[in-house]
């Protein structure tokens, strides 16, 4: 149950700090960076490999370069859709 926690509290940190990275918000707040650290971390590790430190059975790195990438999607994708809406 704990490990479980701090995975949670690690990807949402992860997440949080991709978007201050990338200076993109990334939407759902708290539940938003839990995600995008999780999917993010997932990325990262399918790109670049799982070097680096790792927290939580999170390479730190690649999990934040992946998530700076999916905010940079995401954002980019919340934006078109705005702009068809209008």
């Amino acid at each position: 149950m704990f490990s479980f926690l701090w995975s949670l509290i690690i990807g949402g940190l992860i997440g949080w700090v991709a978007s201050l990275i990338a200076g993109r918000d990334i939407p759902g707040g708290v539940i938003g960076n839990i995600i995008a650290g999780f999917i993010g971390a997932w990325l990262g590790t399918l790109i670049l490999g799982d070097w680096g430190p790792v927290i939580a059975d999170f390479a730190i790195i690649p999990a934040i370069i992946g998530a700076i990438v999916l905010a940079f999607v995401v954002s980019f994708i919340m934006r078109s859709m705005r702009k068809s809406t209008d």
